[in-house]
């Protein structure tokens, strides 16, 4: 448990610190593809800029409650899982405490983090990219009504391929500390 309330809380607190550059990275992204709103950014720098200049400084923090939930949901899952993966692997007849079961319990709290996390993450998405939603609440429904239940899990694959390879890497640098200081 105390894992958990770490991993929340660390997950909070680094957010409300990234989210005016998560903010850019998903307005530069969106400003990329064929949206209804284009800002015609120039680049991160002028981007950060302009978002000051035109909706204030506190625009910067644009979807921080979903970004919270999302970083520290994918935080606790990450933690939790890869324990609980690690163990399960461990109690299978030929697997032991080394590098193999190392990357598939890694592999296995990246799936499951991208399944918590990926409804959150498009909401928050959405949130920084369309100013029109009046809240969270607002944003998921409207979601869910235009575009149901699968759009929480757009861009599944590609996320897990993110989420998972840094997982992998996470946990091996971790158990390979872990084993030098023993």
């Amino acid at each position: 448990m105390n894992k958990i309330l770490a991993a929340l809380t660390t997950g909070v607190i680094a957010i409300a610190v990234a989210n005016p550059t998560d903010l850019v990275k998903v307005r530069l992204q969106a400003d990329g593809k064929s949206t209804a709103v284009k800002r015609h950014y120039s680049g991160a720098l002028n981007a950060y800029a302009t978002i000051v200049r035109q909706e204030g400084i506190g625009a910067l923090w644009t979807g921080l409650g979903p970004n919270m939930a999302r970083n520290a949901l994918i935080n606790a899952a990450e933690l939790a899982s890869y324990d609980q993966f690690k163990q399960m692997f461990l109690g299978l007849p030929g697997f032991t405490d080394n590098v193999y079961t190392h990357l598939l319990a890694g592999l296995g709290a990246g799936i499951f983090a991208v399944c918590i996390g990926s409804p959150v993450d498009v909401v928050k998405s959405r949130m920084m990219g369309d100013s029109t939603y009046r809240s969270t609440f607002d944003c998921f429904a409207k979601t869910l009504k235009n575009d149901g239940l699968a759009a929480f899990y757009k861009g599944f694959i590609a996320n897990f391929c993110r989420v998972g390879s840094w997982n992998v890497i996470m946990f091996l640098t971790l158990e390979q500390v872990r084993s030098f200081f023993q």
